[in-house]
């Protein structure tokens, strides 16, 4: 919700709790939370943590099987275990789904809002309450205004008994207890502000939701990457071992006489090449890992063992409208402008009930008197009506405002969906393409692997000199690069459809071909 929906609900009777309800929305959906000022940690516990770390495992510290290093001072810190974490693509996003540190915020900021929901609603119900009250009092009859002439006079007045004495110091002992009631009987805005607050609830949790699956969306692409990565690790060491061949072969040809200086120094560059491409895959592929575990919640230095191969399966092609019937049920981010909408009808309808009078009963019943006695009872009942006037202007501007917030929103949904059926067409057409690269990839591999093992043959054979073997090595290396990239592309667009139509937490197994 953005900062004119807690300007709305500024404007109503319960604006205290609801205000809450709404800065709490507006933080979720704007992807942000609360920030908080943390004290420092005073440097002599800083050295000790550091100087905890660094011991091994077993001296001080207690493994839990969550992976949590408990350390005697009181202070604990997760640390990664030795053994690799096997994941299949499944269980990488439920650990992310439990893990993740952004989810975790999203359930915090969801319970504070059913908390304060719960606040609105207490204005509505009848609130009870019970008191007691025990007073000691003393009084100077004479710093009231009994002058000792008045007491005098009440003394020989006959009303008291013979041989009373009255003192100008007087002391008691009061009890009291009371029942207390509270009843709001009829206020309108307050009953649309209540209905509301049900509908910022429900925008809070499909923010979530909507938090769902985007993390699930990344941890896809995430774990899509990692293999492509794997693959172009493995390609390049593969280019490395076949350039080492290469340059074996040339050097020991150079020495026998059969071969020039050159085809060896041309093999021992080609080497060198590839063993850099090496250090850069096996570089690249560390990173995307600690990226991975960053989504899933897990310490940076786990180590990760993907389970799950790279898929390849074609999608069947999906019908334009069903894919936009399809979004308009399920994202959430869509449903999330449908209950704004629904929630600026209400306020809308609290404002114009503002105009309507109120009622409301307020009462109690108990008894008084001296400590010992006797009790007599006392009670209060209370009915209130309160009527507006002289408010037209102030209602009218605040009409005005809410009206004008409504056609902002339905502007929003009406944008929305514009661009809903943008991406799915996007969509569609990314999958389309990169499936077509993903078939002149794989043609590209087998061409070139061909041309490979021809000019291998030709070297070997002393008809060539290595260079059309370099020239055809790198070639292969091209090819099996794109055809890595082709396929992680196809994947990448078919989890982007998915997103785009609402159902990758649900259904990203079905467009990954997974099942």
């Amino acid at each position: 919700m953005d900062q004119a929906g807690s300007r709305r609900v500024e404007r109503s009777r319960l604006r205290g709790p609801l205000m809450a309800v709404l800065c709490l929305a507006a933080l979720s959906a704007s992807g942000q939370t609360p920030q908080q000022t943390l004290p420092q940690a005073p440097s002599a516990l800083i050295a000790a943590r550091e100087e905890a770390l660094a011991r091994p495992a077993g001296s001080g510290f207690v493994f839990t099987p969550s992976g949590i290093y408990a350390a005697p001072g009181g202070y604990s810190v997760e640390r990664p275990s030795q053994a690799a974490l096997r994941l299949s693509l499944d269980d990488a996003i439920s650990i992310g789904l439990a893990r993740n540190v952004r989810l975790k915020y999203d359930r915090a900021n969801e319970r504070a809002v059913r908390g304060d929901t719960l606040g609105v609603l207490n204005a509505l119900i009848p609130n009870l309450s019970v008191n007691g009250q025990v007073t000691a009092q003393e009084l100077d009859l004479a710093a009231l205004g009994f002058e000792p002439s008045t007491l005098t006079e009440f003394l020989h007045s006959g009303l008291l008994p013979p041989g009373y004495t009255f003192s100008e110091i007087v002391k008691f002992d009061t009890l009291q207890g009371s029942l207390n009631a509270s009843q709001v009987l009829f206020n309108l805005p307050d009953y649309e502000i209540y209905r509301g607050a049900a509908n910022e609830a429900r925008v809070i949790d499909l923010n979530r939701l909507t938090d769902r699956g985007d993390l699930v969306l990344q941890i896809g692409i995430q774990y899509l990457r990692i293999l492509s990565d794997q693959a172009n690790l493995n390609d390049a060491q593969a280019q490395q071992r076949s350039a080492r061949t290469l340059f074996d072969q040339a050097e020991q040809k150079y020495h026998a006489g059969t071969g020039t200086k050159l085809d060896a120094l041309r093999g021992r560059v080609e080497f060198q090449q590839r063993e850099e491409n090496v250090t850069v895959a096996r570089n690249q592929l560390a990173k995307d890992m600690i990226q991975l575990t960053r989504l899933l919640g897990v310490p940076a230095g786990q180590k990760l063992e993907l389970t799950d191969p790279a898929p390849f399966a074609q999608l069947a092609e999906m019908d334009l409208q069903a894919a936009r019937i399809t979004a308009y049920r399920h994202r959430k981010d869509y449903l999330s402008l449908l209950q704004q909408i629904a929630l600026a009808q209400r306020e809308l309808k609290a404002v114009k009930y503002q105009r309507l009078p109120t009622l409301a009963f307020n009462g109690d019943y108990g008894v008084i008197g001296l400590t010992t006695g006797p009790y007599h009872g006392d009670f209060t009942a209370v009915g209130t009506l309160s009527v507006p006037l002289f408010r037209e202007a102030a209602q009218r501007g605040e009409q005005d405002v809410v009206s004008a917030q409504l056609t902002a929103l339905r502007q929003q949904l009406s944008d929305l969906r514009v661009t809903i059926d943008a991406q799915i067409r996007t969509s569609m057409l990314d999958v389309n393409a990169a499936q077509q690269l993903v078939k002149v990839s794989q043609s590209n591999v087998a061409l070139a692997q061909q041309e490979l093992s021809d000019e291998r043959q030709r070297f070997a054979a002393g008809v060539d000199d290595n260079l059309p073997v370099v020239d055809a090595e790198a070639a292969v290396a091209d090819a099996q690069a794109q055809l890595v990239n082709s396929l992680y592309q196809y994947n990448v667009a078919k989890l982007n459809l998915a997103r785009n139509t609402g159902v990758v937490e649900t259904r990203y197994r079905t467009y990954l071909g997974q099942q």
